[in-house]
């Protein structure tokens, strides 16, 4: 497990910003030792423990990038049209056992290995066949044309996946290219995640009138999982200080991380930050994000502890700028800034400087054909049809106090933060 000391979070002072709370998060939270071998086809989303250099050239062997004819360098013409016979046929899969003639030329497929002492490929539709069979070669092709050298794409020995690469499709195919069955990866992140309040009812179970459906803890878990994450559903823990801090005492030993979901306000019946003081220690931040100002960072038997607010919206924007660089760092994984589009506004905004915040926003194409954002007609960090019903956020940053149509914007797409 992640073991942190009671102290290293310690903070005072004035309202953190997102950058400070993360770096203070990162720079801290020890990486997982514990590595285990994935095969291909589990690997993706998983993150690398070692290096991988590859064990041989890609491609392989020196082969054509196009269906044609194979020539020497030496018969290019340079002026004018020049026939040659046919003298071969090599075929992707094939072998070129047999090197080309001086003043021939040999059919060749994408693919298909070159014949020894070819260097150079005709497209076919640049040719001609003329009436005795001969290939009309058209002239001032540059030598070497159409054709893919051994080596060209990754060499044999170069490092062609880093330790700490978040693995994605394309990585699986690389590897699979080396002819590489398994990985060898971080073992998964354990997670516990449960919410907290007497006001929440687990979806399936019965509902009082005055209480909601748990919907936070399921979109925890699901971002969690998309991260790589192992998780454990702790449900929901209710509004009693010592039931929350014997709940949190019992998973910290088991888990890398935990992650909580309402109580970590300054309410009178927000209990989380007391109940984790009377076990670990916590210092409750006070992120200069909106939404999601409150979030609480606490330590439990060495594992750290992330509360994130009760509210939907907040918690998915904190999750995704806190939870997940903790993830990350947890899984020595290496930085993936989120790095926002600039794109068109047009809508109008208001905002206090000294914080960040994030909108929700529709993204479509403007009659100019530009991209272009407008704001959900609603606010509230309560609303989670605010964020199934757009495309994603506009970042506005601290120094920013206001947005005018025609602004450029930067966009963080959903599908980009996870």
């Amino acid at each position: 497990m992640a073991q942190l000391s009671d102290d290293c979070f310690a903070f005072g002072g004035p309202m953190m910003s997102v950058d400070e709370a993360v770096g203070l998060i990162t720079a801290r939270v020890n990486a997982i030792a514990d590595l285990e071998t994935a095969a291909l086809v589990e690997a993706d989303g998983r993150v690398l423990a070692r290096d991988v250099a590859a064990p041989l050239p890609l491609p392989p062997f020196t082969n054509s990038a196009v269906d044609g004819y194979a020539v020497r360098n030496a018969d290019i013409p340079d002026s004018a049209e020049q026939a040659l016979p046919l003298d071969g046929r090599i075929q992707a899969g094939g072998l070129a056992q047999a090197a080309i003639k001086p003043g021939h030329t040999a059919r060749i497929f994408t693919g298909a290995p070159m014949p020894p002492g070819a260097e150079t490929v005709f497209m076919q539709e640049d040719v001609r066949i003329d009436d005795a069979g001969r290939i009309v070669l058209p002239p001032g092709l540059k030598p070497g044309a159409n054709v893919r050298p051994a080596g060209e794409d990754i060499p044999q020995g170069h490092i062609a996946l880093r330790a700490g690469q978040r693995l994605r499709p394309q990585h699986i195919a690389l590897a699979a290219a080396f002819g590489l069955t398994s990985l060898d990866v971080v073992r998964r992140i354990r997670v516990a995640v449960f919410s907290t309040g007497d006001e929440l009812a687990s979806p399936g179970e019965p509902r009082t009138a005055s209480q909601l459906f748990d919907s936070n803890r399921f979109m925890l878990m699901a971002m969690l999982r998309r991260l790589g994450c192992e998780v454990s559903d702790l449900g929901i823990l209710r509004d009693e200080r010592t039931s929350l801090a014997t709940g949190l005492k019992q998973v910290a030993g088991g888990h890398d991380l935990i992650l909580t979901t309402g109580g970590v306000s300054t309410g009178e019946e927000d209990h989380v930050k007391a109940a984790v003081e009377s076990i670990g220690s916590l210092v409750l931040w006070r992120m200069a994000i909106k939404p999601g100002r409150p979030v609480a960072m606490g330590i439990i038997d060495g594992t750290p502890l992330i509360g994130l607010p009760g509210n939907p919206v907040a918690s998915f924007v904190t999750f995704v700028h806190v939870v997940r660089p903790t993830v990350l760092a947890l899984a020595g994984a290496l930085p993936e800034p989120l790095l926002p589009i600039p794109v068109r506004a047009a809508f109008t905004y208001r905002k206090k400087e000294g914080r960040r915040e994030y909108v929700r926003v529709f993204l479509r194409k403007g009659q100019d054909d530009a991209l272009e954002v407008t704001k959900f007609p609603r606010e509230g960090a309560g609303l989670l049809s605010s964020l199934v019903e757009t495309a994603g956020l506009v970042e506005l940053g601290e120094t920013v106090t206001g947005v005018e149509p025609g602004q450029s914007v930067g966009f963080l797409s959903y599908a980009s933060l996870i």
